[in-house]
């Protein structure tokens, strides 16, 4: 004989049958066995049960009156406070399509009378322990989630108290190389415009950390209005000077304002940061090609650079925030880090598209196409 189930691990179940001659001797088969055992005699009373006090698991009959099982397994699944409750039908109906009927309402198992016990006791614990096993699942799951939550707010809040000394320190070596008195010599002019570029990239980074965190989580709001975005492009070069060096900007506007319905300061991050990239894997003395074409009812911004192209199986995993451990890891010379995560989820906020077009060795062009009238803006 099995020995019972210790008190510390007892299982509740709900018997739902209206004949009491079987509750009573499953009941006391059951309690033998250590569970706590309630019984039901009709889908009503048994629904009324489940949600007063919910069982870890239910035994349920199909033909009875008024409501049958059927029917109670799918109200069951229909709560999302129940839905996870294992059901296992016991019932005389033995025809394959009482049983697929069964599974199809929701069922787990389904176990055909008359029983053996033995069936009986051996499905109800695999069952619970499958129950147990998946709670468990779910506990260490949200504690893994609670704990990469933690663990984003931290990087957050570091890489937001990064920006304002990396700024300020931008600003300093800004006023060392403008220095009136021009004191510094050629190398040393050089060695202040390396730290420029590598501060300026420090901050770059940090800001696409933020807003796309803020993107993905939609904290990020979009503050649209009109806008040219030749004027945009122009800003943007601007911008990104202090990590041009030697090489060849180049802009072709469109013959008109190219006007669009967008978060000026969002798109113009967006192309700063396919600048950056740019610059990042091209040479001094290489062109980097910028243009603006209205196409429809949309506008495409295009940026060409002259370096190392993007092997064909990267070419969209690049705008995937979770791919960059993966080029990485495969040694691809391409790997821009989170700033074209970012262009992407902006580039999409605003109903748009992005995509690249590259050759390995032959340069690439970044591009992307915004609604003239702002179709699509979250």
């Amino acid at each position: 004989m099995k020995e019972p189930i210790h008190a510390e691990n007892q299982s509740a179940i709900l018997m739902v049958d209206d004949v009491p001659e079987n509750l009573e001797l499953l009941s006391g088969m059951l309690k033998g066995r250590g569970y706590k055992v309630r019984a039901a005699l009709s889908g009503k009373l048994a629904l009324q049960a489940i949600r007063n006090n919910p069982p870890d698991l239910i035994l349920l009959d199909i033909n009875m009156p008024g409501m049958n099982g059927y029917e109670v397994c799918e109200k069951l699944k229909a709560d999302p406070d129940l839905q996870d409750i294992p059901v296992i039908f016991l019932s005389a109906l033995n025809e394959t399509m009482d049983k697929v009927k069964a599974f199809g309402a929701g069922g787990v198992d389904y176990i055909t009378k008359p029983f053996q016990m033995e069936e009986v006791e051996a499905r109800v614990e695999t069952h619970l322990e499958l129950r147990r096993q998946k709670r468990r699942l779910q506990e260490a799951y949200d504690k893994l989630r609670e704990l990469e939550e933690l663990r984003a707010s931290l990087v957050q809040m570091i890489i937001h108290d990064l920006r304002s000394p990396l700024t300020g320190t931008f600003a300093y070596l800004k006023l060392i190389r403008d220095n009136a008195d021009n004191t510094l010599s050629a190398a040393h002019s050089g060695y202040v415009a390396e730290a420029m570029r590598a501060v300026m990239q420090m901050i770059q980074m940090a800001c696409d950390v933020l807003e796309t965190s803020s993107m993905e989580e939609g904290r990020m709001k979009l503050k649209t209005a009109e806008c040219d975005l030749n004027r945009v492009l122009e800003d943007a070069i601007s911008g990104v000077k202090p990590l041009s060096g030697k090489r060849d900007i180049r802009l072709t506007p469109a013959a008109q304002p190219a006007i669009v319905l967008a978060d000026r300061e969002i798109i113009l991050r967006v192309i700063q940061n396919l600048l950056s990239n740019a610059l990042k894997f091209t040479r001094d003395g290489d062109q980097i090609l910028l243009s603006v074409a209205p196409e429809g009812d949309r506008v495409r911004v295009s940026v060409k650079d002259s370096g190392l192209g993007i092997d064909h199986a990267y070419k969209q995993k690049i705008f995937d925030k979770f791919a960059q451990k993966e080029l990485r890891a495969g040694n691809q010379r391409y790997s821009p880090g989170l700033g074209l995560t970012f262009c992407k989820l902006a580039v999409e906020a605003h109903g748009g598209s992005i995509g690249v077009e590259s050759e390995e060795g032959k340069g690439s062009t970044f591009w992307f196409e915004l609604p003239v009238k702002g179709a699509g803006l979250q």
